[in-house]
């Protein structure tokens, strides 16, 4: 999914696309992004769901220097 978002993106860079070429990247592009969102969404939802504690859940958001590393 990340190899063919950067594709896309790759060829978007290009301004001497056509505009039709141009608009038909951007969108798959943009349903690339979105697919990649839910799949991080739903990444995330399991984690809080592995780290649950009883009817706690327990979670902390990454500090920067971890989220850099990911």
């Amino acid at each position: 999914l990340i190899e063919r978002l950067q594709r896309v993106l790759a060829k978007l860079v290009h301004c001497d696309l056509p505009v039709f070429l141009f608009l038909s990247f951007f969108v798959v592009g943009v349903r690339l992004s979105r697919a990649g969102g839910k799949r991080l969404d739903e990444a995330e939802r399991r984690v809080e769901e592995l780290i649950t504690a009883g009817d706690e859940l327990q979670t902390s958001p990454l500090e920067e220097s971890e989220a850099g590393e990911a």
